[in-house]
C-alpha cells in the first residue's frame, strides 16, 4: 500500500478490469454533462438580462433536479460579453447577458465521484464574428485531439504549443495559460498535487501518456479558450482528450 497526499490510501498500478471502469465512469460523468448542457439549451437558460450569477445559481439548481448533483469540484464559470477574454483564474465583475451576446459555461460537476468538466459557447445572434469563433472553438480541440493521437510521447508543453499555433491560424489569440489538465476521481488535485506536470501548458515536459502516483492511467481534458481581442470577445471548448 502506498500513501499518497496525506490521508488518501492507493494500491499501486490497476487491473485492466479496473481501468475499465475508470473509463467508463469518466466517460458517464461527461455524457451526464453533456446532458445537462442540452437541457440548459433547450430551456433557453441563457438569455438576456440574466446575470452570469443568476445563471450560475439557475444551473447549480437544475444540476441538482435533473442529474442528483450536489457538488462541482471546480467553481462554475459563467461569462458574457467582454468578461469572455478573462482566463480561469480571473473573477470579473459580474455582468448581465445582453441582447446577442456571446456566452461560455465552464462546469466542473461530479458524478459519483467522477469528475466531469465540460465547456461550451454559445451565440445569441447571427453575428457573423462571434459566430466565427464559436464554429472554430471544436476545429481547434479536434486538431489538438489529432495531433495527441498521432504522436504517442507528446508532453502537455508541446500540445500546448500545437493548439496555440492552430488558433492563431484560425486567426484568434489564445486566452488561458493551460489548455488542459488531468482529469478522475474526485479529488484528482489530492492525488496528483499542483505541478505543472498535471497541466498542458508551457513547463509540463513530462510525456502525457503515463501513469499517475497511484499507479493509474493519465486521462486528460483538453480545453480551447479564444480570443478575438480587436472586437473584445472570446469563446470556450473543453472535453476530455484521450478517451473516446
Amino acid at each position: 500500500m502506498l500513501p499518497v497526499c496525506g490521508d488518501t490510501i492507493a494500491r499501486v498500478g490497476a487491473s485492466a478490469a479496473e481501468e475499465e471502469v475508470r473509463v467508463d465512469r469518466l466517460l458517464d460523468a461527461q455524457a451526464r454533462a453533456a446532458r445537462l448542457f442540452a437541457e440548459i439549451e433547450r430551456r433557453a437558460m441563457i438569455r438576456p438580462g440574466v446575470t452570469e450569477k443568476q445563471l450560475s445559481d439557475e444551473i447549480n439548481r437544475l444540476a441538482a433536479d435533473l442529474l442528483g448533483v450536489t457538488r462541482h469540484w471546480h467553481r462554475r464559470i459563467v461569462r458574457a460579453g467582454e468578461n469572455t477574454l478573462q482566463p480561469f483564474s480571473e473573477r470579473p465583475p459580474d455582468r448581465a447577458v445582453a441582447d446577442g451576446d456571446i456566452v461560455f459555461l465552464d462546469l466542473g460537476p461530479i458524478f459519483a465521484e467522477w469528475e466531469a468538466d465540460f465547456g461550451r459557447t454559445f451565440v445569441l445572434s447571427d453575428d457573423p464574428h462571434k459566430t466565427a469563433v464559436r464554429d472554430a472553438l471544436p476545429r481547434v480541440w479536434q486538431a489538438g485531439r489529432e495531433y495527441f493521437d498521432g504522436h504517442p510521447d507528446v508532453t502537455g508543453a508541446e500540445l500546448y504549443d500545437f493548439v496555440v499555433g492552430v488558433a492563431h491560424a484560425e486567426g484568434f489569440a489564445f486566452a488561458s495559460p493551460i489548455a488542459g489538465h488531468l482529469v478522475g476521481e474526485f479529488p484528482h488535485r489530492k492525488i496528483a498535487g499542483p505541478g505543472v506536470e498535471w497541466y498542458i501548458m508551457p513547463g509540463s515536459h513530462k510525456p502525457m501518456r503515463r501513469t499517475d502516483p497511484a499507479g493509474r492511467a493519465c486521462h486528460w481534458i483538453l480545453e480551447v479558450h479564444l480570443a478575438d481581442r480587436a472586437r473584445g470577445f472570446g469563446g470556450f471548448y473543453e472535453q476530455l482528450l484521450d478517451l473516446p
